[in-house]
């Protein structure tokens, strides 16, 4: 397949190019700063129409990654470039699908399970799972973060593309053992003995192996009958003590030291990245790809764990 990559630079763009090229796929990623890679890579500015256009022309699949980091603090200049990054490449990418000869035949569109409530009592699917934004005394970076990830969903909801499947990826912590990225970060506060539970540890964490991630991003493109949106997460969320648990008894680490939510809050401002990424209670499962017969290789914590782990370590 001609599979197109915008905003393909970062980890999940990685992940899957990669895979991608390894299986043969032609890959093509658009980047504002292109660099050399064993695909190819395009330029585009996230903006405007230009000569990346042509690259839609016969494409298999279009996945939209294009969006800044939300790992960095929330001032007001960084809250406008997670918006416009987010939405004026989403909006001009509907605008050149709609203007192709022969676009793509679908468009996997990035969206985040950020969007679902912090909630306890029970998972977030794709079915009837809650759209956050009204829980009570929410902290306003959260209200931000619901804001956005709704906003960027009417955006390419708003695309009228009549010959491109849409697909809406409501997309947890993908984890990779690349290096700098959620998994290894965490790792290292294992290492450390750091790796105890943060604040109450009663948060959820939603979480999808990088193998699963790839394998569900091709099934979404080979089964046509699905469109709109989809979560993709592991079947088993699982709480933040428990998590931390696992993953210190995949590497094989005795002790963690927990983490109050006072210390996290001083923690995250000297790494220049926000508390909600820790302390928000994420409970989301991919109902869809469920019902639909999609099978998991690593459906649980542990398992996953062991095999990050061991890759960790080949990798050291």
């Amino acid at each position: 397949m001609k599979i197109l990559l915008p905003g393909g630079s970062g980890h999940i763009g990685t992940v899957l190019a990669r895979a991608f090229h390894a299986a043969g796929h032609e890959v093509v990623v658009f980047s504002r700063k292109p660099e050399s890679a064993p695909w190819r890579v395009v330029a585009w500015d996230g903006e405007t129409i230009g000569p990346w256009a042509a690259e839609l022309d016969d494409a298999d699949a279009l996945i939209n990654l294009a969006g800044r980091s939300v790992n960095c603090r929330y001032y007001e200049k960084n809250r406008q470039i997670i918006f416009d990054s987010r939405l004026k490449s989403t909006r001009i990418l509907g605008e050149a699908i709609a203007k192709a000869s022969k676009p793509p035949r679908v468009w996997l569109q990035s969206s985040t399970a950020t969007i679902y409530a912090h909630r306890f009592d029970a998972p977030n699917d794709d079915f009837t799972g809650i759209l956050g934004g009204h829980e009570p005394n929410l902290p306003d970076t959260w209200k931000f973060s619901y804001a956005v990830a709704k906003t960027w969903e009417e955006v390419f909801n708003e695309a009228v593309t009549p010959k491109t499947r849409k697909v809406l990826l409501r997309t947890s912590i993908v984890m990779s053992p690349m290096r700098g990225q959620a998994f290894d970060l965490l790792l290292t506060l294992v290492k450390f003995g750091l790796g105890g539970q943060a604040g109450n540890g009663r948060q959820y964490i939603s979480w999808i192996h990088d193998q699963d991630f790839v394998r569900a991003i091709l099934w979404l493109i080979e089964h046509e009958e699905i469109s709109g949106p989809v979560n993709l997460a592991s079947p088993n969320p699982l709480p933040n003590a428990e998590f931390m648990r696992n993953l210190r008894a995949a590497w094989g680490m005795p002790i963690g030291l927990p983490a109050m939510a006072w210390m996290i809050e001083i923690g995250t401002f000297f790494m220049r990245t926000e508390s909600e990424l820790i302390l928000k209670s994420r409970r989301v499962v991919p109902g869809r790809l469920l019902q639909a017969g999609f099978k998991f290789e690593f459906p649980t914590w542990p398992e996953a764990a062991r095999d990050l782990c061991r890759q960790a370590r080949a990798g050291e």
